[in-house]
């Protein structure tokens, strides 16, 4: 994994929006109906090929494929793992969720609206067998597009995102959760062990870790155990495998709210930070947590980990200001050392693939614009010459 040595670099947390023609036949695709699987092929290929390319021009240094094949960051593993159907159930709210919506019924009233634009509902999935991995071929085609596309474009480095283990559905299969999580682990560590053989650093996007710390339904002592051993799991998933390959996404979900209830990072830190990665990526753009890069204050870094504060909103069309962006950025420079940040964002800008994605395509390009326009402004005052 590449260092801000001359200057700060710049990512993203992966997801941005499809184009409209990919949306349609992945439509098909999603719900079973006849569609041209080479079509589909070539439209994923050319989508990715220029998403990578408006990343170079926007000024991103670590680029990814966009997450253009997949329907959505998390529940593309249904096409990958073994073991789960598909059931009628009305999908579970997060048990995080259910005090803001009662808090502002009317807003999440309208709120949820935004999902009849999905390609693919949210299908509640249930384990019903083993689970193995079975997207190999899948994968590769991921791979190859991303190596393809960065051809020929002076980038840093390229990242691959892939889903953190936890129960992807209802558990009717495995004597209990706890094993039941170690075969999705497993599973999922093949995926993890391909990203990184093919170069690329591995991404794991990991919402489950704060949604466990803020479960209302569990007592403090029950959450901090129950988060310990979802760290324990990742950690066994990630075996063998160099921390400098892996950086860790972690944040507080697409939940696009007023977000009253968000748990402080505080209680976050000491488990993300027990996850055997090379860099973490959180939130910070988002206005409830702006305040918490006081944290690193008393907060010490081990050597050689970075940080990739994100400087972007995933639930705004606001373009954030390059001072800003560079402030921050600053800000946590000095306090865990410039070489150790990295400008990034607060979560994907199309975790879904949607014809109304939560960032409008033309506002995230202007979104990675501001960020690397700020990493420069904050390079100067890091680096003076």
């Amino acid at each position: 994994m590449q260092r801000s040595l001359e200057r700060l670099l710049t990512t993203h947390v992966g997801s941005l929006a499809r184009p409209p023609a990919l949306l349609e036949t992945m439509r098909e695709k999603e719900n079973g109906r006849p569609y041209d699987q080479v079509l589909f092929e070539r439209q994923v290929r050319d989508a990715v090929a220029d998403c990578v390319r408006r990343q170079v021009e926007a000024g991103i240094d670590i680029v990814t494929d966009g997450e253009q094949g997949k329907v959505a960051f998390l529940n593309y593993v249904k096409d990958r793992l073994t073991g789960f159907e598909a059931a009628n159930d009305e999908p579970i709210m997060p048990e995080s969720w259910k005090k803001e919506v009662a808090d502002f019924p009317d807003y999440y009233h309208g709120y949820f609206n935004k999902y009849s634009a999905a390609v693919s509902p949210l299908r509640v999935l249930v384990c019903r067998g083993p689970i193995r991995y079975e997207g190999q071929a899948s994968l590769k085609a991921d791979l190859d597009n991303l190596s393809e596309a960065m051809h020929g474009h002076s980038i840093v480095e390229g990242f691959m995102p892939s889903i953190s283990p936890r129960g992807f559905g209802r558990n009717e299969y495995y004597a209990n959760d706890a094993e039941y999580y170690a075969a999705v682990a497993e599973a999922m560590r093949t995926e993890y062990l391909g990203i990184v053989d093919a170069g690329f650093v591995l991404q794991v996007d990991d919402p489950w870790l704060i949604e466990i710390l803020s479960d209302p339904t569990l007592e403090p002592a029950a959450r901090r155990q129950d988060a310990a051993r979802h760290v324990e799991i990742l950690n066994h998933a990630l075996r063998g495998i160099p921390p400098d390959k892996i950086r860790l996404h972690t944040c507080y979900g697409l939940n696009h709210g007023p977000r009253l209830n968000d748990i402080p990072m505080r209680e976050v830190l000491p488990f993300m930070l027990a996850i055997n990665a090379g860099a973490y990526s959180f939130e910070v753009a988002n206005p409830r947590h702006y305040h918490e890069w006081h944290l690193w204050e008393t907060v010490k870094l081990a050597p050689g980990k970075i940080l990739i504060p994100g400087l972007l909103g995933h639930a705004t069309n606001y373009v954030e200001h390059p001072e800003m962006i560079a402030e921050y950025l600053v800000n946590y420079a000095n306090l865990v050392g410039r070489e150790a940040v990295i400008a990034g964002a607060d979560c994907g800008f199309s975790s879904r693939a949607s014809f109304a994605p939560e960032v409008h395509p033309t506002v995230a390009w202007a979104k990675l614009a501001a960020l690397a326009e700020g990493a420069a402004l904050a390079s100067k005052r890091l680096w003076p010459r």
